[in-house]
């Protein structure tokens, strides 16, 4: 990271599945941190991480989304923030960008359909969602959705878990 950041992120384990240990929690908050760092984001933030099962995820997908299956990740945004440039003030901003909802037993399932390790699927995962938290939306139209997937791919170089343009392709994150 080019620079220090003032960041806490809130972990909770809401399944069973999957152990939840030190060095994966370490892992998404460098993820968390690579994509403050790389869009520049300066203000004080603070992100919550679930994890979850297929089951659990499914639910919220349902809930929140209308749609009737499990996903890999949820964002819960808790602000409107459109982009570069744009960051709150900081005198009204208390710090919290959202909540993410990572479903650990899909995470794996696309480790393995992909042919790369759960660690980056789910460091993938946290990257994505936190572009989310951050104002992106890859289904607003097709150039979002590219310049999305350009910043996770510069993003996840820089964690040293490159995604190959052809995986990525693959990626479709709901």
């Amino acid at each position: 990271m080019s620079r220090k950041l003032n960041m806490k992120i809130y972990f909770e384990d809401a399944q069973d599945k999957l152990a939840v240990t030190y060095k994966l929690k370490m892992l998404l908050r460098r993820a968390v941190e690579a994509t403050l760092d790389y869009e520049q984001y300066g203000n004080p933030s603070e992100v919550s991480i679930t994890f979850t099962d297929n089951e659990g995820i499914h639910e919220l997908n349902k809930k929140f989304r209308g749609i009737d299956r499990p996903t890999d990740v949820l964002s819960f945004p808790l602000f409107d923030y459109t982009g570069e440039g744009e960051e709150p003030p900081i005198d009204d901003f208390k710090g919290m960008l959202g909540d993410i909802v990572l479903s650990l037993e899909k995470a794996s399932e696309q480790a393995e359909e992909y042919g790369h390790g759960f660690d980056r699927e789910a460091a993938f995962l946290t990257v994505h969602s936190m572009l989310h938290l951050l104002g992106y939306d890859h289904e607003t139209s097709e150039e979002d959705e590219r310049d999305m997937r350009r910043r996770q791919s510069e993003i996840m170089d820089r964690l040293g878990l490159s995604v190959p343009a052809t995986e990525q392709e693959k990626v479709d994150h709901e």
